[in-house]
Parts: structure tokens; sequence; C-alpha cells
């Protein structure tokens, strides 16, 4: 029986792209879809943008409430077996789910068909695109340690597999998808991973939490690291590997928040010392110099360093 999907668009004051995203998705090369749409209380013209599309999708209107909260709503009104999420200032290329769909044929058991994005950034200079890579090992442990798993619209999602383990966290203000991700994990869902990059993550916007709130961010990245390595250790499966990718990805929002909070962030390193005292971080996060440093003279003394580099380009 030929897999059904359904297209699911959350939209929020999105006028400017709202048209391209439901467009790619009525574009798609495989069927059979359905694309949804949830106006999730706009106040700009986003509402009349989604309803020139007429019968070709299923659209709804209601009082905002929030990303996830309009996630769960799509989830609950979908029909199909695997789901498809696209913000609204997203879009996918034509292929993007044909491409995905074919690795059922070798891994019929995947709950998560995850892939490269393509990552399109705005500025007033015009935009760029580039491949954001999901290096080896496709581990999706370490890959949610180093926070390589792709945001919303990259994967795709078997339907059971969001329902079963509750949804989207409603109160989640940012790192929706790793959240999701991680409970996913632990709930032994299965992930698997395909070479085709098939959807495009625009950034162009300065207003999203993630870039407003960076000290949040970064607290609730830490907090579902912590969260990975306790599972891992409770059930014996915190390898020497994905020990390491978790504190790796510690290790690099200490050198982010060093620069706010020396206290917090010398916390964090003490907390790697303690978890993995041999750790060397790697580069980019630590250059050649750097990681000297940090090997013979300590993380503060290394960041000291640090600073009067960046003081001094010639340095």
């Amino acid at each position: 029986m030929v897999p059904t999907v359904s297209v699911l668009i959350p939209c929020y004051n999105a006028e400017q792209w709202i048209e391209q995203a439901i467009a790619s998705a009525l574009s798609q090369t495989y069927l059979p879809i359905e694309v949804i749409v949830v106006d999730d209380g706009s106040t700009d013209g986003s509402w009349q943008v989604i309803q020139q599309f007429g019968d070709r999708i299923h659209a709804i209107t209601q009082p905002n409430q929030g990303g996830n909260a309009a996630r769960n709503r799509l989830l609950q009104i979908s029909g199909g077996e695997w789901l498809q999420y696209l913000d609204a200032d997203d879009y996918l290329l034509p292929t993007k789910l044909e491409q995905q769909i074919q690795c059922l044929a070798s891994q019929p058991d995947a709950d998560v068909i995850y892939s490269p994005s393509i990552l399109e950034d705005w500025s007033v200079t015009g935009s760029r695109q580039e491949i954001l890579p999901i290096p080896v090992p496709h581990d999706p442990w370490i890959l949610l340690a180093r926070w390589y798993l792709p945001q919303t619209g990259s994967p795709l999602w078997r339907k059971q597999a969001i329902a079963s383990v509750g949804g989207w966290k409603v109160d989640q203000p940012c790192c929706q998808e790793h959240e999701l991700y991680l409970r996913l994990l632990i709930a032994g869902k299965q992930f698997v991973y395909g070479d085709q990059a098939g959807s495009v993550y625009r950034q162009w916007s300065e207003s999203t939490v993630c870039r407003q709130n960076q000290t949040e961010t970064r607290r609730r990245r830490l907090a579902i690291i912590d969260q990975a390595e306790s599972y891992l250790q409770t059930t014996e499966a915190l390898t020497p590997a994905r020990q390491h990718a978790i504190n790796q990805s510690r290790f690099e929002c200490a050198r982010l928040i060093w620069l706010s909070d020396r206290r917090w962030a010398a916390g964090i390193v003490a907390q790697i010392r303690q978890t993995e005292p041999g750790f060397v971080p790697v580069k980019p996060a630590a250059p050649l110099l750097y990681r000297f440093c940090y090997q013979r003279f300590g993380f503060t003394v290394a960041e000291a360093i640090a600073a009067l580099k960046r003081k001094l380009p010639g340095f």
C-alpha cells in the first residue's frame, strides 16, 4: 500500500512567504498527499493569501496559540501516515517527499527519516544558500548532542510516532524540534538517514525566540543534552563517543556563555571535567592554539588568550 503524506503548515504573520510554502507543497512529485494550513491568528494578510488556494488545500484559522499548539492541531486533523511539517517561511524542493519515502523500501520500520537542510540566509544585500550537512556517524544520539539533527521541515515524521510521545511540547519556547527528537529517541523510535537535501530553511528575521534570547536558547539546549546523558547512563548506552559528543556540545555553549556569564561557563566546564576527565575539544570551536592553551593551562586561560587574539588580529 502506498504511504500517504500530510503536509502541515502552521502560519503566523508570514504574508511575505506563505504562498511559496503552500505552492512548494502542492508541487511535490509524490502522491498521494494532503496539504493542511493552520493560520494561528495572523494579524497581517496571511489568511487572505491562504484562502486564494481554495479547495486545493484544507485551511483553518484560529486565535493565536503559538507554534507548537498549531503543530499539535495539525497533528490531530491530519489523515496521512507520514507528516511533513513546513514552517510558513520555508519551502520544499519538488522531489523532497519522493526521495524520503524511497528510504522506506530498505528501512520499513523507520519513524523519522531525516536529511540535510538547505539554509537560505537573507540579508540586506540579498540571499545565499548552503547545504547544512549531517556528518557521520549517523548515530542519532550523537547528532542530537551535537545539534546536527535538522530543523522541523527536513524530516518526514511517522504520525503515530509523534502521537505516541504526546505531540509537540506546547510550553517549549525554543529548541522545539530537538526536545521532540529527545522524547522520540527515549521512546525507542527508529531514525533513518536520507542523503538528499530537499527542504529549504529560510533565515530572514532577528525576531525569533532563538535569536532574541540566546541565553534561554543555550539553557534549553544544555537541558536537553543533560537529559540525553542521564537517559543514556541509566540504560547503560552512554558510549565514549556519545559522552564526547555531549561534552563537545557543552564546551561550545560554554565558550559563548563565557562572554556574558563567566561563572555559568566555568560550571559547565567543571561538569565536562567530571564526566570526561581527558576531554579535549575539537575544531572549529577549538582551533589549534586554543586547544593547546586549554590542555596546558585550562579553560580560563585559554579564553583570556582568545580574547587577546580577538583584539589583536595580527597576533
